[in-house]
């Protein structure tokens, strides 16, 4: 019997709390199960909550019905849009946490959620059972290192960097995949034992520093926006006080000391193998790499109201702590700093994701699926967007319900997610705009356009959100009714302007505009009607580019939708080359589409593809 619970929830990070909450939520009664309650939502590195393409997922988070945006938005202490200057499709909102608030938040969230219950525990074994044939297993519970079992019918793994995890500090080695955490040796040994291919990958932090020890006086001041955006489409304002973070730089003092001791960095050393995010490089990294500048930014970020610590953004390094402190120390307005928590490196086990479906669950284990960093990528915003995913498909099996994934033209999200179990990797996976090939179409504003009718569906989107997302649509389509009748605050007519690729939409007046809403909407929120007149002007600013890339869609959902059959055998297709044959089966697409975007396929392998599924070859004529 699976006891009490139908989903177990392991760990209590990004994936882990968006997972629960989502599974919860859809009605099955959800455990979520992690070894210390206080570290539920626990902001591991960077105290912040978005930026470029991560700020984008945080509001389709948000727009689902997901945690995070919520949270965000209740512990947030400086919020900017970056890429003011630029288009839509790349301005991204990204908000400064404190990391208590933001904790406590989540945790007061998830309190609120029906059919959840907190566990305090570690989990050493997932219970497997097997058919006599061998030929499928699906999970049955876990196994807690105290002796305890939780049945359940479902196992959502959300593990982060704690997989056989160990940290680095120069020569020191200390098994943890977080200060004053330990490592999960157990678990490791479980997916090898159940047959699964492990890798190992490695991330890094900064040192921070004192507050009181930093002269602020000399260093260039960063503040947020004036008028806060939220995260969440749930919130009109931020009422909280906003502070100020700091802008410095690295010098050549300090690449001088980095070179000279290159041989003692774990990374240089030898003494760590495994490959760390390239976007996100660590100081000795930048220094090697980019030889020839002369200096590196480094942003000063306080991790809290009340908090001495300050968080040094562009420094994350392992070497030891006496090069550490000399390094801090070169820097301008740190030259009195008092490091409060050496940086470090953490090497941690994952399982390469061409070894999950699209839902996040495993193909070898049934009812057991994985979330966050133990699938490879890298941050907070990728960790949410599984965990809602996982937690949503967990839920949806058991209830019988058909599966969900999204298109890549619908969300970050779904790039996120394609592109793992697709392309694979060989580094930790982080979100860009880039990675999106339609991203006019994926901005942080039309987040609930895209999303929130799909939350509804699926049972996540609550009455109050649908009500408000509701009024906002209705305005969406006044203003876009009123732009087309009468082009752009009497200037030129709006086809003047479709295609403009720079600069970013003027806030419209709402007050001026009143003739364009209907009375029903006159005296509604202001926040919501200054938000759908902003978007409004974005469509028709950018109608052109928007039409291409619909068309483009069209396109690309025709191949979508010619499905290749779950039994299909790729191996009798003798035409192909190995590897594209190796490919194939590793990954096993399920549309052409998919296919197309593996990586080492090329167009003569898909040719081959589709003359088999159309029947062209023997033994096929049944497809």
């Amino acid at each position: 019997m699976p006891g009490r619970f139908v989903v177990n929830v392991i760990g209590g990070g990004h994936a882990g709390t968006e997972a629960a909450w989502a599974a919860a939520r859809l009605g099955v009664r959800t455990a979520l199960i992690t070894p210390d309650l206080a570290a539920i939502g626990r902001m591991s590195c960077n105290p912040a909550i978005g930026g470029v393409g991560k700020g984008q997922m945080v509001r389709e988070i948000d727009a689902l019905g997901g945690v995070m945006g919520l949270a965000a938005d209740r512990g947030g202490i400086q919020f900017r849009v970056l890429n003011r200057s630029k288009g839509p499709a790349v301005q991204a909102p990204r908000a400064q946490c404190d990391r208590i608030l933001y904790a406590a938040a989540v945790r007061e969230l998830l309190g609120s959620a029906p059919n959840l219950e907190i566990l305090d525990g570690s989990v050493e074994t997932i219970d497997v059972e097997t058919n006599r044939d061998g030929s499928s297993s699906e999970v049955r519970g876990v196994l807690l290192r105290d002796g305890r079992r939780i049945g359940c019918r479902r196992v959502i793994l959300t593990t982060g960097t704690f997989l056989r995890a160990l940290m680095h500090t120069g020569e020191r080695k200390t098994p943890g995949g977080r200060i004053g955490e330990g490592s999960a040796t157990g678990l490791s040994a479980t997916l090898v034992g159940l047959g699964f291919e492990l890798g190992r990958l490695k991330t890094g932090t900064p040192p921070r520093v004192s507050r009181e020890s930093v002269d602020t006086s000399v260093l260039e001041e960063q503040p947020g926006d004036a008028e806060p955006l939220p995260f969440s489409f749930m919130n009109d304002r931020i009422a909280q006080r906003q502070i100020c973070c700091w802008i410095t730089h690295t010098n050549e003092r300090v690449h001088d000391l980095i070179r000279s001791n290159l041989h003692r960095a774990p990374m240089y050393s030898g003494q760590v193998v495994s490959r760390g995010p390239r976007y996100c490089p660590s100081i000795e990294d930048k220094v090697v790499r980019f030889a020839d500048k002369p200096r590196h930014q480094i942003f000063l970020e306080p991790e809290g109201y009340d908090s001495d610590w300050v968080y040094c953004n562009g420094i994350s390094t392992s070497l030891p702590e006496d090069v550490q402190t000399e390094l801090v120390r070169c820097i301008r307005g740190l030259e009195r700093a008092r490091i409060v928590q050496m940086g470090y490196a953490v090497e941690y086990d994952y399982v390469p994701p061409h070894q999950t479906q699209a839902t996040l669950e495993t193909k070898r284990v049934g009812g057991f699926f994985l979330a966050g960093q133990i699938n490879g990528t890298s941050g907070y915003e990728e960790a949410a967007g599984q965990g809602l995913v996982a937690g949503v498909n967990a839920a949806r099996q058991v209830l019988g319900a058909e599966p969900f994934v999204m298109r890549r033209d619908q969300s970050y999200i779904a790039v996120m997610i394609d592109d793992l179990v697709t392309k694979g990797l060989v580094e930790p996976y982080r979100m860009f705009t880039s990675r999106a090939e339609y991203r006019l179409l994926l901005r942080a504003d039309n987040a609930d356009a895209r999303l929130t009718p799909v939350g509804r569906e699926i049972g996540l989107v609550d009455d109050a959100r649908w009500a408000r997302y509701g009024f906002k649509a209705e305005a969406v389509r006044a203003f876009r009714s009123w732009l087309e009748r009468h082009g752009r605050r009497g200037g030129p007519p709006i086809e003047a302007t479709a295609g403009v690729a720079e600069g970013p939409p003027a806030r419209l007046d709402c007050g001026a505009w009143a003739a364009a809403l209907p009375p029903t909407l006159r005296d509604g929120n202001r926040a919501v009607l200054a938000a759908a007149a902003d978007a409004a002007l974005v469509e028709a600013k950018y109608r052109g580019y928007i039409v291409r890339q619909e068309r483009q869609i069209e396109r690309m959902r025709e191949l979508e939708t010619r499905r290749i059959p779950p039994a299909f055998d790729f191996t009798r297709m003798r035409e192909l080359r190995a590897e594209a044959r190796e490919r194939f089966v590793e990954v096993g697409p399920r549309s052409i589409g998919q296919a197309q975007r593996i990586s080492g396929i090329n167009p003569a392998d898909i040719a081959v593809l589709m003359l088999y599924l159309e029947g062209k070859r023997r033994g096929y004529s049944d497809l």
